[in-house]
């Protein structure tokens, strides 16, 4: 399982890099989309349109990098200390809601790209890209996710329930 978890480690390490630079990419098309129409009056038809797909792939590849670092919502006002089995009830009953909703979305997501794969749906702009591009990104950001969930379900039972990165500096400070 260790072998498991650090291969599922750093593909969510790499995802999550990368969904941030498809984030910078997209500054850098809308930008480029700006000075195109309100310097020069010659407006892009492309830039809507796949910043929207870029936008939308590096939201879902981000969300396992995101929760590998524990930089989810989490409270913790009452389960502070990381040690109690208490904590680690919580911890699981969180990661186990997060997989009730990432598997189906996992499921349906790929049904969902498969369909529109097989039938060749487009978009309905006037680049008409195919509509398996943004189809495709949900079922495989949410698996993803899915599969880092099971990995941090592992390491709150046998390695210990992992604070965000923040505050294990604030500790030993």
């Amino acid at each position: 399982m260790k072998r498991f978890a650090l291969i599922v480690d750093a593909i969510s390490e790499w995802s999550g890099r990368f969904s941030a630079w498809i984030f910078f990419t997209v500054g850098l098309f809308i930008t480029y989309e700006v000075v195109m129409r309100y310097v020069f009056t010659a407006p892009t038809i492309w830039v809507d349109e796949v910043s929207r797909v870029m936008q939308v792939w590096a939201a879902y590849l981000g969300a396992a990098f995101v929760f590998k670092h524990r930089k989810m919502i989490t409270i913790e006002i009452i389960l502070k200390d990381p040690s109690t089995t208490r904590r680690r009830m919580a911890e699981t009953l969180a990661i186990i809601m997060l997989i009730i909703f990432v598997a189906p979305a996992t499921y349906f997501g790929f049904q969902l790209w498969l369909k529109s794969t097989l039938a060749g749906h487009t978009t309905d702009s006037f680049l008409g890209s195919p509509k398996w591009l943004t189809h495709a990104s949900v079922w495989i950001g949410m698996g993803l996710l899915a599969v880092q969930a099971i990995v941090e379900l592992y390491r709150v039972w046998f390695v210990g329930v992992q604070q965000a990165e923040d505050d294990r500096f604030a500790d030993t400070q």
